[in-house]
């Protein structure tokens, strides 16, 4: 049960970062007109570097932590706060393909880009910041360090849950760059879009809770003295 409620959780709040649907525009982009096995390994090879990538950042995350000096109440604040805009940002966008347009502006790749320097650039940009851009490693150091927050048991549980909904989401990736080409004509960029907005109104909840959580610590600790 608290496998699955962490999971919940982690899947919501990263969902709408990563957003392998929109993503796959933005990739489908740079990539350009290449044979579709090239398609398939570029997207094997950038979900092994999304779910290394993640998963680095989620098991040093306390580690980095501690380096900084940096409670964990504080993270859960500013975390929660930055969680909670991003997807105040993906609720009020109005054009449905304002978020992959954005993340294709700021990646410009060379039009005449060989194949081989495409399996070059698997990790920069196509894993970061393509699909794993700053808000994503601020989303899961916050919830890694919430995790970190709790009992030894629900410590690990709290890990294995957010492990496994980046394992779920890197597999949606490569899904969804695997087969960019074709997804892209089946499912409109306005279907994909109202559906990442009724996520991101829980990724605003969660963001105000676990800001909510850090506070109600800090202003216990001003009480007490």
């Amino acid at each position: 049960m608290l496998i699955w409620n962490a999971f919940l959780i982690s899947f919501s709040a990263l969902l709408p970062l990563i957003n392998p649907l929109g993503s796959s525009l933005v990739f489908l982009g740079l990539v350009g007109e290449v044979p579709s096995g090239v398609y398939r390994s570029l997207a094997r090879k950038i979900a092994v570097n999304n779910i290394v990538f993640l998963a680095v950042i989620e098991l040093l995350g306390s580690a980095i932590l501690n380096f900084f000096g940096i409670s964990l109440p504080i993270v859960q604040v500013a975390g929660g706060i930055v969680i909670a805009s991003i997807g105040w940002s993906v609720l009020n966008e109005q054009d449905s393909e304002a978020s992959a347009r954005n993340k294709r502006e700021e990646i410009q790749l060379d039009q005449s880009t060989s194949l081989r320097n495409l399996e070059q650039k698997a990790f920069y940009p196509f894993t970061f910041p393509v699909t794993s851009g700053p808000g994503t490693l601020v989303t899961v150091l916050t919830l890694s360090a919430r995790f970190s927050g709790s009992p030894i048991s629900q410590n690990v549980l709290g890990h294995i849950g957010l492990l496994v909904a980046v394992l779920v989401l890197s597999a949606a990736v490569y899904v969804c760059y695997a087969y960019a080409p074709r997804i892209t004509q089946t499912i409109s960029p306005t279907t994909a879009h109202g559906i990442l907005r009724v996520v991101a109104f829980i990724t605003i909840c969660i963001g105000v809770q676990i800001t909510w959580n850090g506070l109600s610590y800090l202003i216990s600790t001003i009480s007490k003295h």
